[in-house]
């Protein structure tokens, strides 16, 4: 059933990963999407010729999160194109994992920068620009349920990502927008394994229920519920997706 039908979806870091993930997911419910992208131009391009080549309809935007100016300009292009937005789904994100000690001014700035100034950037956009009885859906991390040396600074972002959700959603709620945020445990994507040996992975496998990590349609089932109406009456709430890792 196409239960995202007439949906205008904006999916932010959607060329690769999780974000492609969530992107051909809604469209196969029906959802017009808009799939943003930092620099993997093709990258993108390719993922919105899946979603066209299975029947759906998506644009690729380029745009730095990070940079308020071109986020604005992503917004006022998406809508150009579909004539409004009705969901926001803050996927873009970076993670750098180094001991506290040895993370360096550009390290904190750059995760700062793109994981919670791009939250703020889409959401203060959305503010004003997303569709009245819209939807908002943040990315957050299970790892902020546990402790993992090497993690302090990029759970330390997306600490300031939930809370941001919570008190956005009281700000937006008298329009109908619910806003909430999902967190990811570890996912089979380029993000979690690039440089990671595979004991380290099977490790962090074996703290689900299910002994595996999560792949990428994992979480973008969650999301596609999160952005239709049947989800209306959640928000402000965080969802672990992990496998009961934590």
């Amino acid at each position: 059933m196409k239960t995202l039908s007439e949906k205008v979806i904006l999916v932010t870091g959607a060329s690769k990963g999780i974000g492609a993930a969530v992107a051909q997911q809604l469209a196969n419910a029906g959802a017009k999407v808009i799939i943003n992208y930092a620099s993997g131009k093709e990258a993108a391009d390719e993922t919105v010729n899946l979603i066209k080549q299975n029947g759906g309809d998506a644009i690729a935007l380029q745009a730095d999160v990070s940079k308020s100016a071109e986020v604005a300009a992503m917004f006022d292009a998406a809508i150009a194109h579909y004539g409004k937005i009705d969901v926001l789904v803050n996927n873009a994100g970076i993670m750098i994992t180094k001991l506290l000690k040895d993370t360096t001014d550009e390290d904190f700035t750059r995760q700062f920068d793109i994981n919670v100034r791009g939250t703020f950037n889409t959401m203060r956009e959305a503010a004003t620009k997303l569709a009245d009885k819209g939807s908002i859906i943040n990315f957050s991390t299970s790892v902020n349920r546990i402790m993992l040396p090497t993690y302090s600074t990029y759970v330390a972002t997306k600490a300031a990502v939930e809370q941001l959700t919570r008190v956005f959603s009281k700000e937006v709620g008298a329009r109908g927008i619910n806003v909430n945020s999902v967190s990811p445990g570890p996912t089979n994507t380029e993000l979690f394994t690039k440089g990671k040996p595979q004991e380290v992975i099977d490790r962090l496998a074996s703290l689900s229920a299910f002994n595996r990590i999560g792949e990428p349609e994992d979480i973008a089932r969650v999301v596609v519920f999160l952005a239709g109406d049947d989800a209306k009456w959640i928000s402000a709430q965080n969802i672990g997706v992990n496998g009961g890792m934590a």
